[in-house]
């Protein structure tokens, strides 16, 4: 049997194993409760203190949904590094057995003008790489997501999406590889500091794009002007955001999961809410998670990122021209790679950003944190709704976990924990005690509840 005849036969068991994993699970549920009660620890009250409403809050978690979330999200820290070993043996491959070279050769016979070159390069790499990943891709987006009951798709629409998300990542990544091997034929001397700004104008670019015409690739997007929602559409306006920059998405086809997020640049720039969200959240909780949205709308933080983004993007071609160089000068002979400006040289560029991705995780993920901590706080006082804000982060923590150490949170997380975050609620509303109406409430009804 042949190299290519066994790798085929591997992946084929490996995904003929993944699903039956997910026959096998596919049954169990988050069970997160969707009405959450106000303890009588979270209660107004002269004698009011934090520490104990967070404690009260977190003890509404049943068990086996904190044991399965944390079991999930844990699990996510494992696959960061099976990610990056995967894929970097996978570019080792490519390279060692000349297979990039290989698909450079056959663009090159196809075509002699570059850039067609280029697209015929990419086009081969991307389905090599995509064949080569799919095992691991069913295991991670599919089989896992089912066993912790994250999931609604069957296998057939989630292939589907897969075609789909396939498709975007050609053209634009075709796009992408045009322009940055042409910089570096134009400017071979200083195509790094070229190749930051193209790469810097690009995910400008796409950013620009993304909720116009690429989300509607897979979900339906329709401006949100439920009656139910009034309220959220003027807490909008109250804060300066016209209420037709907001949408909502239908993620329940794809997902259980509860969020919201801000996306676009410049005249596309929207909040766009998912319907497992608005049929699940109470209406306070709905308030408390457009209000963190707008936090992020208000505070500038899509450009605050690009211009973080931008710092990351020429640390990251500063490295690759050092490491290219180096790696080309002992082993480029032996890849059959001729220079910087050969198409073959793609998988070391993605080994390199893959190892310092890896090794900045823990810097990306604080200023990601930073920034959304920020856009809590902003949200609390907005919406003036810390109970909600509460239930909001015990339903996030569906999928995430609740409580880690330190540590932990400083490294895995682009989120405050859900302590944290309930904390921080508690503590606002301990300091707003006048704000919030004294009379006990019993519960936050979620707005689809009957």
């Amino acid at each position: 049997m042949t190299l290519r005849a066994k790798a085929c036969a591997l992946m084929l068991l490996l995904c003929v194993g993944s699903l039956f994993s997910w026959a096998q699970s596919s049954s169990m549920k988050t069970e997160m409760p969707d009405v959450i009660k106000v303890p009588d620890a979270a209660q107004p009250s002269a004698h009011f203190d934090a520490v104990a409403a967070t404690d009260a809050y977190l003890a509404e978690i049943p068990a086996t949904a904190r044991e399965r979330s944390d079991a999930y999200f844990e699990g996510g820290y494992w696959l960061i590094l099976w990610d990056f070993l995967y894929g970097a043996v996978v570019c080792l491959l490519l390279l060692n057995l000349r297979w990039s070279a290989k698909m450079r050769d056959l663009a090159e016979r196809v075509t002699r003008f570059k850039p067609l070159q280029t697209i015929g390069y990419w086009t081969q790499y991307l389905v090599l790489t995509t064949i080569l990943g799919f095992p691991l891709a069913v295991y991670e987006g599919f089989s896992r997501e089912h066993k912790y009951g994250l999931a609604t798709q069957t296998f057939g629409p989630w292939m589907v999406d897969q075609g789909k998300a396939l498709l975007v990542n050609l053209v634009l990544g075709a796009l992408l590889a045009v322009l940055l091997f042409g910089v570096v034929r134009k400017v071979p001397r200083s195509w790094w500091i070229w190749g930051a700004a193209v790469m810097t104008a690009f995910t400008i670019f796409v950013a620009l794009i993304v909720p116009v015409f690429i989300v509607p690739v897979f979900n339906k997007v329709t401006k949100l002007d439920d009656p139910k929602v009034t309220p959220i559409l003027a807490l909008a306006r109250a804060n300066g955001i016209p209420a037709h920059d907001v949408y909502e998405i239908d993620a329940s086809k794809q997902t259980t999961r509860m969020s919201a997020n801000v996306s676009g640049f410049g005249k596309t720039m929207r909040i766009t809410m998912n319907d497992n969200l608005l049929r699940r959240g109470s209406p306070e909780e709905i308030q408390s998670v457009m209000g963190h949205e707008m936090g992020h709308y208000v505070l500038n933080h899509v450009y605050l990122g690009l211009m973080f983004i931008f710092i990351v993007i020429v640390a990251a071609f500063a490295f690759l021209k050092w490491a290219l160089g180096w790696s080309l000068a002992r082993w480029g002979e032996k890849w059959q790679i001729r220079g910087i400006g050969d198409t073959a040289i793609l998988p070391l560029v993605v080994l390199a950003v893959s190892i310092l991705g890896f090794v900045l995780t823990p810097v990306i993920n604080t200023f990601t944190r930073a920034q959304e901590h920020e856009a809590d706080m902003y949200g609390l006082n907005a919406s003036r709704m810390p109970d909600g804000f509460a239930q909001a982060a015990i339903h996030l923590g569906e999928y995430r976990k609740m409580s880690p150490g330190p540590i932990e949170e400083f490294i895995f997380y682009d989120h405050p924990s859900g302590r944290n975050r309930i904390y921080d609620a508690m503590r606002w509303k301990a300091e707003n005690l006048a704000l919030i109406q004294a009379k006990p409430r019993t519960d936050l009804e979620p707005t689809g509840a009957k």
